[in-house]
């Protein structure tokens, strides 16, 4: 019987799978999307000030893993090497070689070497530009999309388990236990979220998991909706009527019976959850309420393009980045719900 369950969830993830692959916009998203995501993972390899790998005197260094004082290649001082001093560039290449990444610029790399004002236009050393500060833009749009990235899939997957949780419980046991966490809802979602974050970043400048922490306060309500309505329907069918008249204990009702039901409808919910994230993140980096300078932040580079226009290579980058990014995951969206779209798999 276990047996032939599998193979049945099988058969229907493959057909939905399929659906999924009929979509073709979503598809490419997708293949797209995972690219980029995996390639930003990467980031230190890519872009770094640091070499990969230094030959020096018939020893290797590997100073993107390890750091070495300026001695160890034939430096006079015992302070961290910097590898675009001349001195430490030659002793190196008289001695052995070196392996630098493509991009030799870190996202909090500046470059002193400009022979022009910034923020500078596209060259062949930046090749979408510099900041205002004279930080290579790709290099900051690379690390910037894997944190917003990761910190989206962080705040969607945390809030999205909160929120099912609780739209489970409303949904299942309904009557006063719906009320009154519905009245909870209705003042929680009132908060003036703005006006707490601006009072929070006046006190303390937030990192990555206090603004996570500070996202998530408000970030669970958006699934609630979605599965107690899904388990306000599927409590009165006969399957759930029966696993309670065979003494089923409601835990086991709820996540065994009716939650797979439920998260159909959420799964389809999940990418554009997922946009928003990023959406609110980027959108609090631009107003200065969101992550310090020490992170790599789109929303910065958002606010860099505002506040220079006469460098236009900035904005332009930054919304085709951030545009291409949305549309992308609005797409997977659409092929997600195409393929738990019911009447696609009939």
């Amino acid at each position: 019987m276990t047996k032939k369950r599998n193979e049945i969830s099988s058969h229907l993830l493959r057909k939905k799978f399929f659906v999924f692959c009929k979509n073709k916009r979503a598809k490419y998203s997708l293949i797209i999307f995972l690219m980029l995501f995996i390639l930003s993972m990467f980031a230190e390899f890519i872009a770094n000030d640091k070499p990969l790998a230094v030959k020096y005197k018939n020893s290797w260094y590997f100073p993107i893993w390890n750091n070495y004082n300026e001695q160890t290649f034939g430096g006079d001082f015992p302070t961290p090497a910097d590898y675009k001093d001349p001195l430490v560039v030659k002793n190196i290449k008289e001695n052995g070689r070196l392996f630098t990444t493509i991009i030799p610029y870190s996202f909090n790399t500046v470059d002193y070497d400009l022979n022009k004002p910034t923020p500078s236009s596209p060259d062949k050393n930046h090749w979408l530009g510099t900041d205002d500060e004279g930080r290579d833009i790709l290099a900051r749009i690379l690390y910037g999309l894997r944190l917003s990235v990761i910190f989206a899939f962080v705040l969607t997957a945390i809030s999205s388990i909160i929120g099912i949780i609780i739209g489970a419980i409303q949904g299942y046991f309904g009557g006063k236990t719906d009320i009154i966490i519905q009245r909870i809802l209705e003042i929680w979602e009132s908060l003036p979220q703005l006006f707490i974050l601006i009072i929070i970043a006046s006190i303390f400048a937030p990192n990555f998991w206090t603004l996570l922490l500070i996202m998530l306060f408000f970030g669970w309500p958006s699934l609630v909706g979605v599965v107690r309505a899904e388990f306000l329907r599927t409590r009165n069918f006969e399957f759930v009527k029966a696993a309670k008249a065979l003494g089923v204990s409601d835990l086991r009702i709820i996540f065994k019976h009716i939650l797979p039901n439920a998260l159909v409808a959420s799964i389809t919910f999940i990418p554009f959850i997922l946009s928003e994230s990023i959406v609110a993140l980027t959108a609090l980096d631009f107003l200065g309420l969101g992550l310090s300078y020490e992170y790599p932040s789109l929303g910065d580079l958002v606010r860099q393009g505002k506040d220079n226009i006469q460098a236009p290579w900035i904005g332009i980058s930054i919304f085709i980045v951030l545009s291409s990014l949305l549309t992308m995951l609005i797409f997977i969206g659409e092929g997600i719900r195409d393929a738990f779209d019911s009447r696609r798999n009939s």
